[in-house]
C-alpha cells in the first residue's frame, strides 16, 4: 500500500524517515497534490543504474546495426 503523507509531516522528519524502506517509498503531497518521493538510497541507486541502461539501449537501438553473417568475412579475413 502506498504511503502518502502531507509535506507538513516533515516537521517530525524522523517519524517520516523511519517509514522509508526498500520497496516502500513515502510520497509527500503539497496542497493536496503529489510533489515528492522519499526512497531508500539503495533503491534510488538501482533505479538510476537501470535508467542509464535503458537510455544506452535506446541509443544503441537507434544506431546502425550489422548482420553478423554479412560482416564475418571482413572480421575474420
Amino acid at each position: 500500500m502506498l504511503q502518502i503523507q502531507p509535506v507538513s509531516e516533515l516537521r517530525n522528519y524522523n517519524k517520516v524517515l523511519d517509514k522509508v524502506k526498500k520497496d516502500k517509498p513515502v510520497f509527500l503531497t503539497k496542497n493536496g497534490y503529489g510533489k515528492f518521493a522519499l526512497v531508500d538510497i539503495e533503491e534510488y541507486d538501482e533505479f538510476t543504474t537501470a535508467l542509464e541502461l535503458v537510455n544506452k539501449l535506446k541509443k544503441a537501438e537507434k544506431s546502425k546495426h550489422y548482420n553478423f553473417d554479412e560482416i564475418k568475412g571482413d572480421l575474420f579475413s
